[in-house]
């Protein structure tokens, strides 16, 4: 969020909010996959929605608007753009940033905001360009984790796979490669996704094992799945998400991921 901010006032495109690598080869690497576009809906010229979209297309060019509407608050808009929430005046003179919070329900309403956004860009995503660890009998809840093959707390993440899938937790991977777009890191969760065992492939990764790119392999949604992470507001590797968009933080032991999930089961999430 604070990087929302000084993006916005020094007029920087919030897309970068990883560091970016030099662009791949297109020669030695698989097409990337077509990103989900935003379901924006049309916005009548002159109404506050347009205003605000304005001010804040004027701040930072090119930025995806993936979500504007009436704030709970009175004289404001409501945006989601970035991976951020702010609220634009009616008149798009003024924007302010921040938990929005309501304190008769004690609920944040930012990020109640946030999550009906992540949940439509995760439903975008095609459920066979995740990486799935399955329980082998009921699955009690599912488990979205953006993840890295280098960051440590993916791999303490993965180390516990089987402990989480014990437990009843589908978890349904999408790759973050933290180095960015055509870094060495990005290069190998290209690999990982093209390879014909996926979940060996991440297994060997994330264990320093080299998994060459398979040959014939002519697509990628490496590309999609990052560009999806910083639309939903992703700052860090490990992120996990319910298929509803909540967030649930980044890295948890299995059985504090359990307790947080049944807590958001029994608050109606």
């Amino acid at each position: 969020m604070k990087a929302f901010a000084l993006a916005l006032l020094l007029g920087v495109s919030l897309s970068a909010c990883a560091q970016s690598g030099p662009a791949p080869a297109a020669a030695s690497l698989p097409k990337a996959a077509d990103a989900p576009a935003s379901a924006l809906p049309p916005i009548a010229d002159g109404s506050p929605e347009a205003r605000a979209r304005a001010a804040l297309q004027a701040l930072v060019p090119g930025i995806t608007i993936d979500d504007i509407g009436p704030a709970p608050i009175p004289g404001f808009r409501q945006v989601v753009a970035g991976g951020a929430v702010v609220y634009v005046s009616d008149d798009g003179k003024y924007m302010f940033q921040g938990s929005l919070v309501d304190l008769a329900k004690r609920s944040d309403l930012s990020e109640q905001a946030m999550a009906k956004v992540r949940k439509r860009i995760l439903q975008s995503l095609p459920e066979d360009d995740r990486i799935v660890f399955a329980p082998k009998g009921q699955t009690r809840y599912t488990v979205i984790v953006l993840t890295d093959v280098e960051c440590g707390y993916c791999r303490k993440f993965h180390s516990d796979i089987a402990r989480y899938n014990d437990l009843g937790i589908r978890v349904e991977y999408l790759a973050f490669p933290r180095a960015g777009l055509g870094s060495d890191d990005y290069r190998k969760m290209v690999a990982v996704w093209c390879a014909p065992d996926r979940r060996k492939a991440l297994t060997d990764a994330k264990n320093d094992r080299p998994v060459p790119l398979a040959p014939g392999c002519t697509r990628t949604p490496v590309d999609m799945q990052y560009r999806a992470g910083q639309r939903m507001g992703l700052e860090g590797t490990p992120m996990l998400l319910t298929p509803e968009g909540d967030f649930l933080g980044g890295y948890l032991p299995p059985e504090q991921l359990v307790k947080r999930l049944a807590a958001l089961k029994a608050n109606g999430g």
